[in-house]
């Protein structure tokens, strides 16, 4: 069976940049579309939806922060951001505000092909989530996941679209549930490789999963902080017709 190429868009003010990246991930066997802002992108995207964004931080008009805000409004698409800032800052708010994973400039084409690689892996097709041996819905708590449309329903029935990022943190807890995990394995479960060293950012994706459940942030009782240890999830868990 043949696949499809993944179609990504990379957005950025630097034409070499936006240039170099079309040429290395085409010879690697992607579709790339390329903006020079978030007025091209907003445009490209009423009339095409890419399987992944590559995303400069700073840019002239809406910066990098801003498009990730915008879009996670309404669109799920996952987001890789480029931050030429060495500033832990930058990484954790544009992951605050639902992208899936950062990069530093200066940076090896290498690398970021295999962080696309690994991002679509998890977020590429929908389908995927719900592999043939596993049940399409899960229950817990007084919510449920639809791992087909990476949705939860609540108890009277709203819709909430998770991001890949999201999506994926909230199966590695499910898998293990009344299990703690700790930030390392839960970095390398969720991102395929290790964590760098005093790296915070799997809190920040853990807080923003708490949102998305309804509770708060740093006082959840479905995911409970387990001081010096990691995370676990309380909820029972159970296939659902």
């Amino acid at each position: 069976m043949t696949t499809t190429p993944a179609t990504l868009m990379v957005v950025d003010d630097d034409p070499e940049i936006r240039e170099l990246l079309a040429d290395y991930l085409g010879r690697h066997g992607y579709h790339v579309l390329t903006a020079e802002g978030a007025s091209a992108l907003y445009q490209q995207l009423a009339e095409k939806t890419p399987d992944l964004l590559i995303v400069d931080v700073m840019m002239p008009g809406d910066d990098g922060f801003t498009i990730c805000r915008e879009l996670r409004k309404t669109n799920d698409t996952p987001i890789i951001m480029l931050t030429a800032s060495a500033d832990d800052t930058d990484r954790i708010l544009g992951l605050e505000l639902g992208a899936d994973d950062y990069i530093g400039k200066p940076f090896n084409p290498r690398e970021l092909l295999a962080r696309i690689k690994a991002v679509l892996r998890r977020t590429r097709p929908a389908a995927a989530a719900a592999a043939p041996h596993e049940a399409r819905w899960v229950r817990f708590g007084e919510w449920q996941l639809d791992r087909m449309t990476r949705e939860l329903v609540d108890h009277t029935g709203e819709r909430t679209a998770l991001s890949g990022a999201d999506f994926q943190l909230l199966q590695v807890f499910l898998e293990r549930p009344a299990q703690v995990i700790t930030r390392d394995d839960l970095y390398t479960l969720t991102r395929g490789r290790d964590a760098p060293p005093l790296d915070r950012s799997i809190d920040v994706h853990v807080c923003r999963l708490r949102q998305r459940l309804g509770e708060d942030a740093q006082h959840s009782q479905l995911i409970r902080t387990v001081r010096g240890a990691g995370y676990v999830l309380t909820a029972r868990v159970d296939a659902a017709s």
